[in-house]
């Protein structure tokens, strides 16, 4: 004891408070190798001197405590310090990600929970559970995690979880009334300049209201925009792929994270849109939009969770697209069986602007041009075609009243008749309004989904109408494709009927944005961050494609950046239950042989996801298994690339392949291509060239 005293004469409590979880992780980090060598008497020396200061540090500082709990690995650990307010900072292997960030939430009357926190009741377990994941990149997966509960004086608390694959936390309120919640503390403070990944708002006057589709912006923690805010997910590089990127799971009956940083230091902030106190509607869509909050950000019920803070941690860059925290971190399914769940391809109408040609009838919203899309999805097995704007006057928001040119209830019976469901577009606020009535009506006319757009905001009455809406679809059965909306935050476990999002910088940028927005290294990039999330309605398929010098937005007849075979490995390499092709029937007529491909590549019945080769902003190599068949595909920015690719992935025996690669001529001719076709097996290697924006897809089936 006398030890102990001597010591706290010479050092500042911070000090001490840190050199306490310091020796409590080397004591932890040596105790082996005290058994291994029967050293018992230091050991014991070691554990009493630690022990005495503990307590020492208790009784002269009163209530500081600190807590180390590891992920199932022992590689990461998250060490939460509770003083004056709540901190944690997390490792990997030793390495310092994040430093003493705090944690609260500030309530109305100036009631902070995290400040001055008394413990009432530590409890820490472990568990393993097999998460079902229907529709989703593997039909289940397994995961672990270690977790502790601090209960805190004042009927709230703490839940840290740390797994393998990263670290979450959330709050949770015990109290009878309902509560407002002024704002909430989340900092995230860093201890050098790193690299982010990071898309920005693209709305300044009004950061929070936007449809979340940027590209990403690559800069230093200190260089980060300090006048707008950048929405989830970002990544921070920590150097030799080691990176960690920042999500959120569980997103009920509160706002989502957006991010800030101040320009000055290393430190980033999250922050949360205000509760919206006037709501207007504006045309041309009868969309709803915030036009005043007030000054809180949640009022909600005083007994619950919080949405979980996610903090995915990965090696290699490879792994970021197959992490799962998520998923594995939203609340379990709620709507039971989903066996009647239908997912797919679809023929889409609007991004080609209904453009068919070498047909007797005037193309545009009517009864021929759709029966023209039902025709074609039939001949070409794909499962839907979707009505997109127009089928119901947009500028009335009646969605209940269809127009007069089509006859929506023959289109269905037509459908029917060759296998192929429709899918109706839609406002947000306009099934809302019309909730029940509509998916009742169109359930019982036979519609298999509805495409929900234009949310474009994410605070907590945007949540609410989400789960509303997902709620009364799967009561009809009916399946929901979210445009226009906020990044994906596990509700797609929680409602299986939730298909696919947006929240991507799709395809559809391409009719109107100029070749200064680099598609490329976007979509080598955004499969790494974004697809952390959740799967994406990127709509790709486009089979106008161009070179970086003859790129040009043209609204009517839209094209690609870079090159067909780029085009044809988005359907492997993204996460899409439900996948658009974009373009219009009659040029996929004349380039059959791409669409048998585009076809035979499948969004159900996935088993198994791996990225076999890539890096964030250059290029990445994604493989997808259902049975015994592989489905590769693979994408470069605007470098060419030479890749290698090895089959010892495979099972034993022979398999042949199809594969659609770059033409020698597709750096000039961006629609140049080459199929091949040979056998393997997984002693094989092959070298494949992709061109500049180019990409390649191959599938290999078990002989």
């Amino acid at each position: 004891m006398e030890f102990a005293l001597y010591f706290f004469i010479y050092f500042e409590k911070k000090q001490i408070e840190h050199l306490c979880v310091q020796i409590t992780k080397s004591i932890r980090l040596i105790i082996p190798t005290f058994v291994t060598t029967n050293n018992h008497k230091v050991m014991k020396k070691s554990i009493l001197i630690f022990t005495l200061l503990y307590i020492s540090s208790n009784i002269l500082y009163g209530k500081a405590s600190d807590y180390i709990l590891q992920s199932p690995n022992q590689n990461t650990e998250v060490h939460i310090h509770i003083s004056e307010n709540i901190t944690y900072s997390i490792y990997h292997q030793n390495k310092l990600l994040l430093k003493e960030n705090q944690v609260a939430l500030l309530l109305e009357n100036s009631h902070i929970l995290g400040a001055n926190p008394h413990i009432q009741k530590i409890r820490e377990y472990s568990k393993n559970e097999s998460i079902p994941s229907p529709l989703y990149r593997v039909p289940s997966f397994h995961t672990s995690y270690n977790e502790m509960d601090i209960q805190l004086k004042g009927k709230y608390g703490l839940q840290f979880r740390v797994y393998n694959e990263g670290v979450a936390y959330r709050f949770y309120t015990k109290f009878k009334q309902p509560i407002t919640i002024v704002d909430e503390i989340a900092e995230f403070n860093f201890d050098q300049d790193y690299n982010t990944f990071q898309a920005y708002s693209t709305n300044k006057k009004n950061p929070y209201a936007m449809a979340f589709q940027n590209l990403y912006t690559e800069t230093t923690l200190s260089k980060a925009i300090t006048d707008n805010l950048s929405f989830l997910p970002i990544t921070i590089d920590y150097g030799k792929e080691l990176k960690m990127t920042i999500l959120e799971s569980d997103l009920e009956k509160y706002p989502g994270m957006f991010i800030k940083g101040d320009g000055k230091n290393t430190s980033l902030q999250g922050t949360f849109a205000h509760y919206p106190s006037e709501i207007k509607n504006f045309p041309p869509r009868a969309m709803k939009r915030i036009t005043k909050r007030t000054d809180y950000i949640a009022r909600t019920t005083g007994e619950r969770n919080y949405p979980w803070r996610i903090w995915a941690i990965t090696e290699k860059d490879t792994e970021m697209p197959v992490n799962n925290l998520v998923y594995a971190l939203a609340s379990p399914n709620r709507i039971g069986d989903c066996s009647w769940i239908k997912t797919g391809k679809v023929a889409w109408d609007w991004w080609n602007d209904w453009g068919i040609s070498d047909v007797d009838f005037k193309a545009g919203i009517n009864m021929d041009t759709y029966k023209y899309y039902i025709d074609f999805a039939a001949d070409n097995h794909i499962e839907f075609v979707i009505l997109d704007e127009g089928w119901y006057n947009p500028e009335k928001g009646d969605m209940l009243t269809v127009i007069p040119e089509l006859d929506l209830e023959e289109l269905i019976r037509y459908g029917k008749s060759k296998g192929v469901d429709l899918i109706l577009w839609t406002v947000f606020n306009v099934l809302d309004e019309h909730l029940e009535a509509a998916c009742k009506k169109y359930s019982e006319m036979g519609i298999s989904g509805f495409k929900v757009d234009f949310l474009d905001r994410d605070d907590q009455t945007a949540g609410e109408m989400t789960y509303r809406i997902a709620d009364m679809t799967a009561k009809y059965k009916l399946t929901l494709d979210l445009h226009g909306f906020y990044k994906p935050t596990g509700l797609n476990r929680t409602y299986p009927n939730i298909i696919n999002f947006e929240a991507v910088f799709g395809m559809e940028e391409m009719k109107w944005s100029s070749i200064q927005k680099d598609m490329m290294e976007y979509d080598v990039t955004m499969p790494y961050i974004r697809m952390m999330a959740g799967p994406v309605d990127y709509t790709p398929g486009a089979m106008r494609n161009a070179s970086k010098k003859d790129f040009k937005d043209i609204y009517y007849n839209p094209m690609s950046q870079g090159t067909r075979c780029h085009q044809l490995a988005a359907y492997v390499v993204h996460d899409s239950p439900l996948t658009m092709l974009a373009d219009n029937p009659t040029i996929y007529k004349r380039e059959q042989e791409c669409t048998d491909f585009i076809i035979s590549i499948p969004n159900k019945g996935i088993e198994e996801t791996r990225v076999l080769q890539g890096k964030v902003g250059e290029s990445i190599i994604m493989a997808r298994r259902a049975g015994t068949s592989w489905y590769i595909g693979g994408m470069t920015d605007w470098t060419a690339r030479e890749i290698t690719l090895d089959f010892d992935f495979l099972d034993n025996g022979n398999y042949e392949v199809i594969l659609f690669k770059d033409g020698i001529n597709a750096d000039k001719q961006a629609e140049d291509y080459k199929q091949e076709q040979f056998t393997i097996t997984p002693a094989s290697k092959k070298k494949i060239r992709m061109a500049s924006g180019g990409g390649f897809a191959m599938t290999i089936t078990k002989k």
